[in-house]
């Protein structure tokens, strides 16, 4: 019998639900600030990230389709840290 992590799928999915966690009690513990911020922007990117490649299958894709759903994942997420940053700023 395998073991259950050794799947790609299921590690992918473990590290989701820790990632998630992580986040989870970063923001609960009214931890706030810039760096926590960047932080949980990071982990929502990385979560993305592994969602498009493993879940989405797109690991094994052509390179354009690959490059483009990696490329508007960071530029949202670009997008997003710098509003937090203006936001941060200007609160």
């Amino acid at each position: 019998m395998r073991h259950w992590l050794g799947s790609y799928l299921h590690r992918t999915l473990a590290i989701l639900v820790l990632a998630t966690l992580a986040a989870f009690f970063m923001r609960n513990d009214e931890m706030v600030g810039l760096a926590v911020g960047a932080t949980t922007l990071a982990i929502a990117y990385l979560k993305g990230r592994l969602v498009v490649l493993d879940h989405m299958e797109l690991r094994h894709a052509p390179l354009i389709w690959r490059g483009f759903f990696e490329a508007w994942l960071l530029l949202i997420t670009g997008l997003l840290f710098l509003m937090y940053c203006i936001g941060h700023n200007g609160a």
